[in-house]
């Protein structure tokens, strides 16, 4: 689920667990759907300072437009300056 900070100031909501999410101007974050119902969350929607803008997953699964396959400087073992240390 998406939310928005619709304020010209940085916001610092506070979620369960004692969890922050800080949202910049004009920013978007995501929160669980059921922190929606956290009374702190409930009361800067009321206010007007966050909105949802976002439902949550869509059907079609969790691809966000990545090729998923092996970054180039993955595939080739890297730079090779890794430093091994200790009893081999």
């Amino acid at each position: 689920m998406e939310i928005k900070n619709n304020t010209r100031r940085p916001v610092k909501v506070p979620l369960p667990g004692g969890k922050r999410l800080f949202l910049s101007p004009n920013g978007v974050g995501q929160i669980m759907p059921k922190d929606a119902d956290h009374p702190p969350v409930k009361k800067l929607i009321d206010a007007g300072d966050i909105e949802i803008i976002g439902g949550g997953r869509t059907k079609g699964g969790g691809d966000l437009g990545g090729s998923g396959g092996v970054n180039p400087s993955q595939a080739s073992g890297g730079s090779g300056n890794v430093r091994h240390t200790g009893d081999r």
